[in-house]
């Protein structure tokens, strides 16, 4: 038995979230049973367990959260059993499964267990899945960015401040947004080399300058439909969109014509379904900036396992541009 957060209906985190005992599957080959020390909370676990999303079957429990670090305690057959002891971080825990991260202990597919490196703390682990690997994908989908211009909207999110770092680290020149004061600061921490502030600047005229009227390669977005419209006129020809939402206006209107006169790719991120070598390349090189300390981390709040609620709720609040960890 182990102690856990789980739910059994969706709803209101207060009411639904239940702290108590849980089991464990069995250990199957291929797998590994970590001891877990923290587990991050994402937008997508909380709009789960409020019912916006399923959650990949059909009925039982949900032990939410997809992303956690921990030390790994047993193997299964199939496992080389030098991989006790080690520090890991863990992804996609909770797709299409009952068990996710908000507990002591999981068992999951060995290759959902990412070492950690011991440069990392847990909770900086915790926050390597769902954030790091969307952001790796959206700057390296479609190769790479060294030398190009690359525009990251919402900058200060948990993605985009990423985002800006993996894409400085790859060689680009980043153009960041952000709507506050606060949040400026934080996308020039990142790294950005051009910070606007879309409540206030024109952000077509001002990438357009700083591109010297080229326009941008790529555009890393995070409200597709918001800002379809700019992102036509301030890409380069053969420019990509990579989005990973689209929140605001889930059915945006598409100027066709204007992406395609431009040959425009949109390509959409979703870390759970990613191609394997997709996924493996960037925990790959995810590790390697974690090794060489060259990622700024915010932790924005963390809770007890009893407390998670409050996490989902703070979550729902917004404002937050950090992760949120729940500490084990």
């Amino acid at each position: 038995m182990m102690k856990a957060i789980y739910f059994e209906h969706t709803g209101d985190a207060a009411e639904v979230l239940i702290y108590g005992d849980r089991d464990l599957p069995e250990l199957a080959a291929g797998e590994v049973l970590v001891n877990l020390k923290a587990s991050a909370v994402n937008p997508s676990d909380v709009k789960k367990r409020a019912g916006f999303q399923a959650p990949g079957f059909v009925d039982g429990f949900v032990i939410p959260h997809s992303d956690g670090a921990g030390v790994i305690e047993a193997v299964g057959a199939d496992v080389s059993t030098e991989r006790i002891g080690e520090r890991v971080w863990v992804y996609q825990a909770q797709f299409q499964r009952h068990w996710g991260t908000a507990a002591q202990q999981i068992v999951l597919p060995s290759e959902r267990a990412a070492r950690l490196p011991e440069q990392a703390s847990f909770e900086q682990g915790a926050c390597a899945g769902i954030p790091m690997m969307t952001a790796h994908r959206c700057v390296n989908l479609d190769g790479g960015v060294k030398g190009q211009n690359v525009l990251i909207t919402g900058a200060s999110g948990r993605v985009g401040y990423y985002a800006v770092q993996l894409a400085k680290l790859a060689g680009a020149k980043v153009i960041g947004t952000a709507g506050s004061v606060e949040r400026i600061k934080s996308i020039e921490e990142a790294g950005a080399d051009l910070l606007l502030n879309y409540r206030e600047d024109n952000i077509v005229d001002a990438v357009m300058d700083f591109t010297d009227g080229a326009g941008v390669d790529r555009i890393v977005d995070v409200e597709f439909g918001m800002n379809v419209q700019d992102s036509a006129q301030m890409l380069k020809v053969n420019g990509v969109i990579t989005t990973y939402s689209s929140s605001k206006r889930p059915e945006p209107a598409i100027p066709f014509y204007p992406l395609m006169f431009k040959n425009i790719a949109v390509r959409t991120v979703l870390v759970y379904n990613m191609p394997e070598p997709a996924k493996q390349q960037a925990v790959n090189d995810i590790n390697h900036a974690l090794e060489n300390k060259r990622l700024k981390h915010r932790i924005a709040q963390t809770y007890p396992l009893e407390q998670t609620a409050k996490a989902h709720q703070v979550i729902e609040q917004g404002g937050l541009d950090g992760c949120v960890v729940v500490k084990i």
